[in-house]
């Protein structure tokens, strides 16, 4: 499955793609603040590939110009979040990595999977949550139109060992239907 918008290309993950992932996961910008530590090696980065990135919409973002994984866009389907256990709802993540921040291009990623979810999949509703501090993410849920729901202040991060504040929101098909104009 491949998905495409105007500037991007969103496709599963190959092995291929290890040193690429290496090259923007080991940045300690990228991963702590949405909570796994940047990786080590290119070793580390295949090993994600071949056992994290493995959801059935899971999606490397990529430049249409290049098809380089830059960073990746998911809807986390029941099984694969704790936010919800229903089949009709999922849970949207991302990350880019730092050289391509301030494109705009996870709003676009993400919009098409909201899409995707809504259209495709037959959601009812899609979660979306970040850690305290990680503004850019907040950021990226208020240009979509997500709505806050909740603030938990004891979340455990378990890939760093810690605790954080965690802060939810939400999108219904409704609400993405009618900020379409729909």
């Amino acid at each position: 499955m491949t998905l495409t918008t105007e500037r991007l290309v969103l496709r599963h993950w190959t092995e291929a793609d290890a040193e690429s992932l290496y090259e923007y996961a080991k940045d300690p910008d990228v991963g702590p603040v949405a909570g796994w530590n940047p990786h080590k090696n290119v070793e580390e980065s295949l090993e994600v590939i071949k056992s994290v990135f493995t959801g059935a919409e899971c999606y490397a973002v990529c430049e249409r110009e290049t098809n380089r994984a830059i960073g990746a866009v998911e809807l986390k389907l029941n099984g694969y979040t704790d936010m919800t256990e229903r089949e009709d709802e999922c849970e949207l993540g991302y990350w880019l990595g730092k050289p391509f921040w301030g494109r705009g291009y996870i709003p676009e990623a993400a919009a098409e999977l909201l899409r995707r979810a809504f259209e495709d999949l037959g959601m009812t509703t899609v979660w979306c949550g970040y850690y305290e501090g990680n503004s850019k993410s907040k950021r990226v849920q208020e240009k979509l139109g997500f709505i806050y729901h909740h603030t938990c202040n004891e979340v455990p991060v378990p890939l760093l060992n810690e605790i954080r504040t965690g802060h939810t929101s939400y999108m219904t098909r409704e609400q993405w239907l009618s900020g379409r104009g729909l």
